[in-house]
């Protein structure tokens, strides 16, 4: 990321992996060994072809010209998505004639987590002074209602270059925002409809479920689950693939059942000096009797005895008949110190999503529920590799928008669409950041066909403050009717125009 974004690597660590600042001398020695390593074997990575080549570029006259004459013409696809690196090798291999063609939509400039910069695009044409704009504006695969809806959203970005979609398409449905009472009723106002969908002829493999980021679909994957709706999720693992989702369960599973020797083996795992020949040991030993937390105590092996006491006194705790909701945030607490030493480079993402599994564990009652909604999967492959779903129908797709830019599907559904959720309430106070969530708002919304349907819960639990209002993201907010239908959800699940 330093290297694509041309920053030291401190400043890239302090801006935006400050959990990571701690470990900064340990990151630049690594840089330096790992730069050392590669010189020393004559080696060059993704990012070295890039730098090299731009070095030799702006370092050799003779070279420039040569190459720059050789290669007369230079078209690049997907302007809006190259590097500042990327932008250079462009502008220097065409010294000599200034022959770029460059496509690109700087609407869809999203990818700045990956080192892009959407002041390439914004600024070719002062680069290339000659430069002659053709704009594409036909779009042959949305209806006009939904362009309209998306030529509004991109309307109020800060900076854009000018266009206005349309469509020979014809009619359409209006685009529908849903207020729901909570994210519960948001997934099951999804699942309704995406069956009503499939009864109207749509097959799954034609439906999206869209979403900022991946843990904004862990509860609908539930209610996907009662309904046996089958999908498969792009961008990020399904909620209880996840290894810290799954650390946590592991926990909750010995307490619903003492003999679960595998979760048992999970948990063990985790404590450091515990190996696999080690925790089958103490599992023998713990399962011999009927008291987990005393026999954890009494392992005869010293070498961990403190993190066993500790393990100890979490089963005890959990054992008091505490709701789901406590149990969680018990084995949480317990759990931090593992989740930092264990998941240290990404920690703060995967501390999102077990925050979010603490609002799930706060709907139930019972433990056992709990875990067996946690347990149950959608049917996707069957004996013999041969798919338990409908050929025909395929799978219902879940999708971070990052994951599904350059896909479109009959029907899109846009959940979480809550300001302080999409955008982040971590970027509402950087203007570029702020802006690049309006456009992948544009991306998202871009992807429907015939139906677009954006969603948002009007109760949202924050683990910080508790319960607040959610409104809908600023990037849609006051869009008139007649481009963005609104109903609420009540508790009966009455939809009702607003």
């Amino acid at each position: 990321m330093a290297v694509n974004k041309e920053v030291p690597l401190p400043q890239l660590a302090e801006e935006s992996y400050a959990h990571l600042v701690d470990h900064l001398p340990e990151l630049l020695e690594l840089q330096t060994r790992y730069t050392a390593y590669k010189q020393e074997r004559q080696l060059l990575d993704y990012d070295d072809l890039l730098v090299k080549l731009r070095d030799l570029l702006q370092g050799h006259e003779e070279i420039r010209q040569r190459l720059s004459r050789t290669y007369r013409y230079i078209m690049v696809d997907e302007y809006q998505d190259t590097n500042m690196l990327q932008a250079d090798i462009v502008r220097l291999l065409a010294v000599a004639h200034g022959n770029v063609m460059a496509v690109g939509d700087d609407a869809q400039s999203i990818y700045s987590f990956r080192g892009a910069n959407f002041r390439n695009i914004m600024d070719f044409a002062s680069l290339f002074p000659e430069t002659r704009v053709i704009t594409l504006e036909e779009n042959y695969r949305s209806t006009q209602p939904i362009l309209d809806l998306t030529n509004a959203i991109i309307a109020r970005a800060r900076e854009r270059h000018e266009k206005n979609l349309f469509t020979a398409k014809g009619t359409g449905a209006c685009p529908i925002l849903i207020a729901a009472e909570n994210e519960q009723y948001q997934s099951r106002f999804v699942c309704q409809r995406i069956l009503e969908l499939r009864e109207e002829g749509v097959p799954l493999n034609d439906i999206a479920v869209l979403f900022r980021s991946s843990f904004h679909s862990f509860d609908l994957e539930i209610e996907l689950t009662r309904h046996d709706i089958p999908f498969v999720k792009r961008g990020g693992f399904k909620f209880i693939e996840t290894a810290h989702i799954k650390d946590v369960l592991a926990h909750l599973r010995i307490i619903a059942n003492p003999n679960d020797a595998v979760s048992w083996h999970r948990v063990l795992l985790l404590i450091e000096g515990v190996g696999p020949r080690s925790a089958d040991e103490l599992i023998r030993w713990v399962l011999a009797e009927g008291q987990p937390a005393a026999r954890l105590e009494s392992f005869p092996r010293r070498g961990f005895a403190t993190d066993l006491q500790a393990l100890a006194g979490l089963l005890r705790q959990l054992n008091e008949g505490s709701l789901p909701e406590e149990q969680v945030e018990t084995v949480l607490r317990y759990y931090e110190p593992i989740l930092k030493r264990v998941h240290r480079e990404d920690y703060p993402k995967r501390r999102k999503d077990l925050d979010h599994f603490s609002s799930i564990a706060a709907r139930y009652r019972s433990l056992q529920t709990l875990l067996v909604d946690m347990a149950l999967e959608p049917p996707t492959d069957s004996v013999g590799n041969v798919l338990a779903v409908d050929p025909d129908e395929g799978l219902l797709t879940l999708s971070t928008i990052h994951s599904a830019k350059g896909l479109e599907w009959h029907s899109v559904f846009v959940i979480w669409a809550a300001d302080g959720k999409f955008p982040s309430n971590y970027n509402l106070h950087d203007d570029d950041e702020l802006e690049e969530e309006r456009r992948l708002m544009y991306v998202a919304t871009t992807r429907a066909k015939e139906q677009l349907y954006i969603s948002y819960p009007i109760t949202i639990f924050d683990r910080g403050v508790g319960i607040v209002m959610g409104k809908p993201s600023r990037f849609i907010e006051d869009l008139p009717a007649d481009q963005l239908r609104q109903v609420t959800l009540i508790e009966d699940s009455t939809p009702v125009d607003g």
